[in-house]
């Protein structure tokens, strides 16, 4: 009887944090809907939809994709395109930094490691086990130092927020259509607001211990 109340006890437990993260995870999702969800027509009745001028100025923006067009349930449209623009460059920052980091995950769970690291496990385990050397990490923290100083508009030349170029990188950029420009900055910041749920899922399932579930 003692086996059948400790297996119960373990399964009980596993049902409790299962249940947890999947309430994690839907509240996530919810949150991240906000800037996919319909546009609203007819009149205003709550405090938490944007005013009809924030609406007009953003209908055609990047991310503003149809059918499902323009929602802004907590106001941020209202305060000012100098915060909106702020909260996109971070939007398309943790984007850009979410696809690295899902293509990095996904490498090395694949066991594809760099020289003399091959005895690093992949994920969470990289951090806890210890087996990462202390120099690997001293790189990691200052190369993340670097990125996040070069990763700005330093010169000032930027045309739209995450716009990083500085004037030496453009890979033909400026010969392009202002629709095509449009089409390609909306699939990154799609491409980087999926990224974001798929590497906290990614988390999440690594946590539990049942990430080779969702892997191939």
């Amino acid at each position: 009887s003692g086996v059948r109340t400790t297996s119960s006890s373990h399964y009980h437990n596993f049902l409790q944090t299962t249940t947890i993260m999947k309430t994690v995870i839907l509240a996530t999702l919810i949150a991240g809907a906000a800037a996919f969800a319909p546009a609203q027509s007819g009149v205003r009745t709550t405090s938490l939809n944007a005013v009809p001028e924030a609406d007009a100025q953003y209908t055609d923006d990047i991310g503003v994709v149809a059918p499902l067009g323009v929602w802004d349930p907590s106001g941020i449209l209202a305060r000012g395109p100098e915060e909106v623009a702020r909260l996109r460059e971070l939007e398309i920052k943790h984007g850009r930094i979410a696809m690295l980091g899902v293509v990095g995950y996904l490498t090395t769970y694949a066991g594809v490691r760099l020289p003399g690291l091959e005895d690093v496990p992949c994920g969470w385990a990289a951090v806890t086990s210890g087996d990462l050397p202390f120099e690997v990490a001293g790189q990691f923290f200052a190369t993340t130092i670097m990125m996040e100083m070069f990763n700005r508009d330093n010169a000032g030349t930027g045309q739209f927020p995450g716009d990083y170029r500085n004037g030496y990188i453009d890979f033909g950029w400026d010969k392009q259509s202002d629709a095509w420009k449009k089409n390609k900055r909306t699939i990154e910041l799609n491409q980087g607001r999926a990224a974001q749920m798929g590497l906290l899922g990614l988390m999440f399932h690594d946590a539990l211990g049942n990430v080779a579930d969702i892997l191939p």
